[in-house]
């Protein structure tokens, strides 16, 4: 991995490789969030946001299914994130990494329940408890402002 103008990218083939094992249909995520065409791009960035993350959860000595389970929940906030955007137009002017990450508390990620059990609502915010603290270490805040 390599820090770039919008925070970190996936950049050698070996990763490229690993996380296509991990999520084989990683590709389609922005087309299985999108409700209208206009979802697709901000769907990829989503998706070149995550991949960072996605990868240092591979270099972790957590288990399959665990390691399923965090995949899921990325793909869960990336639909959140563009129901966000739906939601709230405004939002479209914003880089997906702050709408993100505005979404992202040290307690969690947006509340999902009722859709969801508060199990797996307490599931998918120990997920965006781990994303929120992978961004804390990663991100260059310089160069893309996150909190106001």
């Amino acid at each position: 991995m390599k820090k770039g103008s919008k925070g970190v990218i996936v950049t050698e083939d070996n990763d490229v490789c690993r996380l296509l094992q991990f999520c084989p249909d990683i590709e389609g995520w922005p087309t299985s969030w999108a409700g209208e065409e206009i979802d697709i791009t901000p769907g990829r960035e989503i998706v070149e946001f995550l991949k960072p993350f996605l990868l240092y959860l591979l270099t972790t000595k957590l288990s399959p299914k665990t390691l399923r389970r965090y995949r899921d929940h990325m793909w869960k906030l990336g639909g959140e994130v563009i129901g966000s955007l739906n939601d709230d137009p405004s939002l479209r002017r914003k880089p997906v990494e702050k709408v993100i990450f505005d979404l992202l508390e040290e307690e969690g990620g947006p509340l999902i329940w009722p859709q969801i059990t508060e199990q797996q609502q307490d599931a998918f915010d120990a997920s965006c408890r781990r994303l929120y603290r992978f961004l804390q270490t990663v991100i260059d805040k310089d160069k893309i402002i996150l909190k106001n």
